[in-house]
């Protein structure tokens, strides 16, 4: 038994779970789908880039990447759709390994050095992060290394308080 089995290991306390992502490989098709057969929606959709997302990166290096993302609301639970673009990220590992799917959970944060800083006292690294999203320069995401342990990887979230106007909606 690893001593990880064992319990020695700091625990990093999952409060709730705010959000289910998936990974597609074409946004606007999956949201219809979702919205003609399931009505789910309405969505707001965005492209995750580096002129949207100032600052990323992976592995603690500076990283540049993009995404386009789709998000619609399931009672409290906001499913996040993700179809990866260009760069190498945890999104793309995920599908080289697994295919398209349920790629990650998302956990808010209200304070994101702080989470980071008990998942690191918690033996959890940060694979990639990006931030500075919202309307004030605000907001930032950062996926810990978590796939190994339980199945599935953990996103925190730090909303921004003000969220810039999408490039589309559907319906």
């Amino acid at each position: 038994m690893s001593d990880a089995d064992k319990g020695s290991e700091k625990q990093f306390p999952i409060a709730n779970i705010a959000q289910i992502c998936i990974l597609v490989p074409d946004l606007d098709k999956t949201i219809r789908n979702f919205y003609h057969r399931f009505g789910i929606g309405p969505w707001t959709i965005y492209t995750y880039d580096d002129k949207f997302v100032p600052k990323q990166s992976r592995y603690g290096k500076p990283a540049k990447y993009s995404s386009r993302i789709g998000l619609a609301n399931v009672g409290p639970m906001r499913i996040e759709l993700i179809q990866p673009l260009e760069g190498e990220t945890v999104y793309t590992e995920f599908i080289g390994k697994h295919g398209y799917g349920v790629q990650h959970l998302g956990v808010l944060t209200e304070n994101m050095a702080e989470s980071l800083r008990q998942a690191g006292e918690a033996g959890l690294a940060m694979t990639m992060d990006g931030s500075g999203f919202g309307l004030d320069g605000d907001g930032h995401y950062a996926y810990l290394d978590t796939e190994d342990l339980v199945g599935i990887t953990f996103e925190l979230i730090e909303r921004p308080k003000g969220r810039r106007t999408p490039e589309g909606t559907y319906p």
